[in-house]
């Protein structure tokens, strides 16, 4: 039997309203947001590092469930989804129903960023590793967001494989932050992600058994800070975007912004400011356990048409195993 696994980040599927109005300020973010009165109604508006959180752009919105459908991937990991019915709706809405389950636990962000499964084959046990901490660090929470485990059933209900999706530390540092240090702080956090992951699934799988550890990972696969999590109980994980195929040929750079991408496995484009060229790294990742060695048939990116993105600056990708 065929299986096919992507991996897609949405890109702010949230679901805030529009609105005009003039407020003289917002609150601090650790406020949450404000409440808005109009007539006998009133709203509540989240805010976040003093913006109003918007709902993500309807025409982006569509064009990231015409990918989807695309695909047509039997097991969809998305990341940054505001929450549980956002996901439902849009999986009503703009796909059409096409998944029959839809799991999404909220997580660690501030930004309320996320992760989730959507799938056509029966799930089994969910589990969240937001609590999880690292030994080094054992007063806060390591996840910024969440490592969401969750079981993959055949239709007759025994279990196909078991589906990690994470999102892991991004580069960001805020404005006013000592850029070095923040970065310095950002691997770090990272590479403790990395080794808690590792724990995690060697404590949760059995050696040889069959799993799949996907996500945005926020840095390429070569990373240093990543490597921890791509050897559970001294089996090398297989990364299955390796040698992925593009869906279309990527969109040439303007004159004066480098030569573009130097692979084709590259799923997310940042374009720094200043005189650098833009940078092509693959941030989405679908790695297979050893017990799936064998099982990989191909390996897709979906490539996009614009600089910006269409609807997300992140490429889904995804992979047809034979379980």
């Amino acid at each position: 039997m065929t299986i096919t696994i992507g991996t897609f980040n949405l890109n702010n599927l949230f679901s805030r309203y529009n609105f005009q109005a003039e407020i003289e300020a917002l609150p601090p973010h650790e406020a949450g947001g404000l409440e808005l009165t109009f007539g006998q109604d009133q709203v509540s508006v989240r805010s976040f590092m003093g913006r109003l959180v918007r709902p993500k752009d309807p025409g982006d919105t569509a064009m990231i469930a015409e990918r989807i459908r695309a695909m047509n991937a039997d097991v969809l990991a998305v990341q940054e989804v505001e929450h549980i019915e956002i996901l439902r709706q849009f999986n009503r809405d703009h796909l059409g129903g096409m998944y029959s389950e839809a799991v999404l636990v909220e997580g660690n962000d501030q930004r309320l960023i996320d992760v989730g499964v959507l799938s056509r084959l029966p799930l089994g046990s969910i589990t969240s590793h937001q609590a999880a901490r690292h030994r080094d660090d054992p007063s806060r929470r390591i996840f910024g967001r969440d490592l969401l485990q969750v079981e993959i059933l055949r239709p007759n209900g025994d279990k196909h494989l078991t589906l990690f999706n994470t999102h892991m530390k991004s580069h960001f540092v805020p404005f006013g932050e000592d850029p070095v240090a923040g970065a310095i702080a950002a691997n770090l956090r990272r590479r403790r992600q990395a080794e808690t992951i590792a724990a995690i699934i060697s404590r949760q799988e059995r050696r040889g058994s069959r799993f799949v550890l996907t996500g945005d990972m926020n840095d390429p696969p070569q990373s240093a800070d990543l490597a921890p999590m791509f050897t559970i109980d001294g089996d090398p994980m297989i990364n299955a975007l390796d040698m992925a195929a593009e869906t279309r040929p990527p969109k040439p750079e303007t004159s004066g912004q480098g030569p573009g991408p130097q692979s084709a496995t590259w799923t997310h484009r940042f374009n720094p400011p200043g005189p650098e060229f833009p940078r092509y790294e693959q941030f989405d990742q679908i790695w297979l356990s050893d017990g799936l060695r064998d099982s990989l048939l191909s390996a897709h990116i979906d490539r996009r048409t614009r600089h910006g993105g269409d609807g997300s600056d992140h490429d889904p990708a995804w992979v047809v195993l034979d379980v």
